[in-house]
Formats: C-alpha cells, structure tokens, sequence
C-alpha cells in the first residue's frame, strides 16, 4: 500500500463491521456486475454517475479469508481483490456499456497491480454473474485486445463472481466524503495521466455527449472570439497565463462563485478561495469533481500539472501540490477565465443550488 494511501486513510480509519454485502434489491428486475480495478477509491464515480446505476459499493472479492480487515486485503495473503460491486437497472444501462466505462478507468497490461498500487490485491478483473455475463466480458476483451490502442497484451482476468464483503464505512463514497484527498491520490497515482493519454483521442466527443452538455457546451472558435476579450482568448485557448496582481480577482474577497468564462459551468467558491501570495485566485478545491480536469503540462521544459474547464475543455491554469491542509492542493487559476457571481445574484442568474455554499 502506497504513502498517499496510508495519509489519507488515517484521516477516516473507524472501527469496521464487517458482513457479506446483502441483495436489497431482489424481485426488482436489476442485476450486478462486480469489477476489480485497482484501488477501489478510483473505481466508485466512475459508475454512480451513470444513469441507471442504483448503487456502487466497495468490498473485497475474489479470495479464501471470510471477513477480510482492508489490513488483511492489503497485506496480500488474503487472495481478495479490491472491487466494487453496482447494482444497475438494464432497462437503462447495459451490461456491455459497463464494461466500456470499466475499461476507461483501468491499465488493463499491467500484471502487476494499478499504477502506484502493486501487489495482487490491486490486480484487474472482471467477476461475471452469469454465463452471458461471461460471454460479453469474454468479446469485450478480444475486441479491445485487438484494437491496437495497447502495446502489450490485456492480461485482465475474467473470472466467475464469490462472495463480496463491503468493505469498512470510510471507504464508501470516498471521493463524496474526502474530494481533494480523492484527486490528490487520483492525479500522484498517475492513474489520469495514463487514462488522458491511452483515451485522448475520445475525450473530445464524450464532453459533448456529456449529459449536462447542452447547458455547458463548448463554443466554435469563431464563437470564442466574438465573446472573449484577446486576454481571455489567449488564456484559455492557447494556454497564456496573465500578470500576477495585475488581474481582475487576485485579491477578491467578496463571497460567490467562479464559472467558467466560456461554458458558464461552476467552478470554484470563495469558500475555498485563499490568498496564496502568489498573486493568482488560489482555491484549494474545485466546486464538483466534474468541473474541472487535470493533464500532464510539459510546457516550458518543465512538468506541471495544467487544470483545465471539462465541459468547455478550455485553459484554467494549475495545480500544485503545495496549498493549505486539508487538502495540500492550490489550484492557481487565471482571472480572465474565470467569470464571478456575487452571492446576491446567483439566484437571478441561474445558480442559485449554490446558495447552499453560504449557509
């Protein structure tokens, strides 16, 4: 088990309870699938975001110990893979279309464990249900094997489901109950980094067929261009950066949100606004996991960590593992694009869910 991992638990760690997770949803016409893949922090949104998808739990499967401590999974002799087990209707999702997403979240070549974690509890597999469940994950395995978008074989297991333990309480909805901690370990596992670059080509297309994406939709250039200043043109499509004190909210104190200047999407809070002294708006977390993402930046002979607008996948500026506790993350954003909201008008304006941020 890795450092940042062992930091972030400690913070959580409560007495565990440990008991086979129960079916609650008999004589409900919806079914499971069970999936290993790496650490299961990284493996729960991916799926409960999803429409159709009733819940996501995390446990231990796979192995011979019965009530497994996470103390036991991770010491590697229990024979147990961390994974998650979702409850999904079919009428609204499909089994193939989770094994899309599951193959989205993983290194499926690697033998030897996900990313940062190693050891054969952070092995990938998929635990079939069924016989049909079988034949789908069989032929979406042989289908991606043969695409060519991996230089080394799949080596993802495909086996039939045992016994699932939920694991501990602090670990359900770990990125609901501890977001920075969540992106922290996402982004130093090096698990997005590897995602963004095997799914770059894709990513595009998935922002406009994103569900909210009708609301916060990515402008033409020739659209960009009639709406944005030159400054907020050259931030947030060629990547510029404005002068430090010498921009519109470096030094705001006024309470309300930031948006994204070409979708409108939240962003950020004054919540989480702090003066860094670096002369940028500096926040220690992103309003919603969905907000923002993050790519490897090695621009200027240097390795960074650029942010950038998901929904307008428009230049924001980065991030940098130096902030404040809880999280120890600034996120160093550029003024021009950024649009702000008072407090007192994010009901006219179409925001008012956030009010909530003010209470």
């Amino acid at each position: 088990m890795n450092i940042i991992r062992i930091l972030l638990i400690s913070a959580f760690a409560l007495p565990a309870f440990f008991i086979m997770q129960p079916g609650p949803y008999a004589d409900t016409g919806y079914a499971e699938a069970t999936f290993a893949g790496g650490c299961f922090w990284c493996m729960e949104y991916p799926f409960e975001k999803l429409d159709g998808v009733i819940d996501v739990v995390s446990g231990y499967t796979g192995g011979h110990k019965a009530d497994p401590s996470y103390k036991e999974v991770t010491s590697g002799r229990t024979g147990h893979y961390e994974a998650v087990k979702i409850t999904y209707d079919p009428k609204k999702i499909t089994y193939p279309e989770l094994l899309d997403v599951f193959w989205r979240q993983i290194d499926p070549t690697d033998a030897g464990g996900q990313f940062v974690d190693k050891g054969s509890q952070y092995l990938t597999a998929i635990f079939y249900h069924d016989e049909e469940q079988k034949r789908l994950a069989e032929k979406s395995k042989a289908e991606l094997d043969s695409s060519g978008k991996y230089d080394k074989p799949i080596v993802t297991e495909i086996k039939k489901v045992s016994t699932f333990y939920r694991a501990e309480e602090y670990h359900q909805d770990y990125y609901k109950k501890s977001a920075a901690g969540y992106k922290n370990y996402r982004f130093f596992s090096g698990r997005d980094q590897f995602l963004d670059t095997v799914w770059s080509d894709e990513i595009e297309s998935e922002i406009e067929q994103n569900e909210q994406g009708e609301k916060y939709k990515k402008m033409s250039q020739k659209e960009l261009k009639k709406k944005l200043s030159p400054l907020q043109y050259e931030v947030t499509q060629k990547g510029g950066t404005e002068r430090p004190f010498q921009n519109e909210y470096w030094n705001n104190k006024a309470e309300g949100i930031y948006v994204d200047i070409v979708s409108g999407k939240p962003l950020f809070s004054s919540t989480a606004k702090y003066d860094s002294g670096t002369g940028w708006p500096s926040f220690t977390k992103s309003i919603n996991l969905e907000g923002v993402v993050e790519k490897q930046d090695k621009s200027y002979s240097m390795v960074r960590t650029e942010v950038r607008s998901n929904y307008a996948d428009s230049h924001l500026g980065h991030l940098f593992p130096d902030g404040p506790e809880p999280s120890g993350l600034r996120y160093c954003i550029n003024s021009a694009a950024l649009r702000f909201i008072p407090k007192e008008d994010l009901k006219d304006e179409g925001y008012g869910e956030y009010l909530k941020l003010f209470e």
